[in-house]
């Protein structure tokens, strides 16, 4: 048996996984999600900027420690889409490296697309006709697979941090903006998805923070139970029910809704708008949701 961990760099979140693995069986030991908006400021300027980057590098601290304390063997810290476009994006995970002692990957979209398809199939066969949503704060990730593998997949830049930062500037967002960001999801998701896998989409599978915030939301949990949301079927009248609840008030005030995570409000209503476009784009009544 070994005992590794993985950390995702994510656009919105920097998250921490250990775990022992044996005989290619996974057996998690920890896992730990911080929301640290590293790719603030990115989509705009195309760089890391010093407060998201310190934001990351304490947290990485405290990973270290729990690392440490659990005796993990080695750590792979894995970069997404804030990195893939940020000038100094490389430099970063050489300092990682430097600093924590972690080896660092930095994914294409495309790998990131196909490593996501791992994950939820980890455990489970995919219905012929299913989709992967995978919604991130830099880039969404489609997969359509199949019960022998992948069929079609592609990595498109909308994110809940990238599309909050060009398009939901109020406070809340107005009908003008929603409308304005909606329409950004279903022009990309027409120019990039094949017009016979439109079609011949029967079923879908949502997966991320987004995601299974809302569906924690929506199952009107105090507390965030990842037993619950995982299997959990998200309707799409459901997520329009919360995307309705969300972009409504202040931000102060969904800061404030439980469960979902306070320093995920700021980009979760942009999160809801790519979700429910996803659906309806692909003509489905739901999704389910996986951890």
């Amino acid at each position: 048996m070994t005992r590794v961990a993985a950390v995702d760099l994510g656009t919105n979140s920097t998250r921490l996984l250990v775990a022992d693995v044996e005989d290619g069986k996974i057996v998690d030991v920890a896992r730990e999600t911080h929301v640290t908006r590293l790719g603030e400021g990115v989509d705009q300027r195309r760089r890391l900027l010093p407060v998201p980057v310190t934001r990351v590098r304490n947290v990485l601290t405290d990973y270290r420690r729990t690392l440490e304390s659990l005796g993990a063997e080695r750590t792979l810290a894995i970069a997404t889409s804030a990195i893939r476009d940020a000038e100094n994006g490389e430099s970063f995970l050489g300092e990682i490296e430097w600093s924590y002692g972690f080896a660092t990957q930095l994914l294409s979209g495309h790998d990131e697309a196909l490593m996501m398809f791992r994950g939820v199939t980890a455990e489970r066969e995919l219905d012929a006709g299913t989709v992967i949503v995978d919604v991130g704060g830099g880039s969404t990730e489609l997969v359509a697979g199949e019960p022998d593998g992948v069929r079609w997949h592609d990595s498109l830049d909308i994110g809940s941090v990238r599309l909050t930062e060009r398009f939901l500037r109020s406070d809340p967002p107005t009908k003008d903006e929603l409308d304005a960001c909606a329409d950004a999801v279903r022009a990309l998701l027409a120019e990039r998805v094949p017009d016979e896998l439109r079609s011949g989409t029967r079923s879908a599978v949502g997966v991320a923070g987004t995601i299974t915030s809302i569906a924690a939301l929506a199952l009107g949990l105090k507390e965030y139970d990842r037993d619950r949301v995982h299997g959990f079927e998200l309707t799409a009248e459901a997520l329009e029910e919360q995307l309705r609840r969300l972009a409504s008030v202040p931000l102060e005030e969904r800061r404030g809704m439980r469960p979902l995570d306070p320093d995920r409000a700021p980009v979760i209503v942009a999160g809801a708008v790519i979700v429910r476009k996803a659906l309806a784009f692909f003509g489905l009544d739901a999704l389910e949701i996986s951890e």
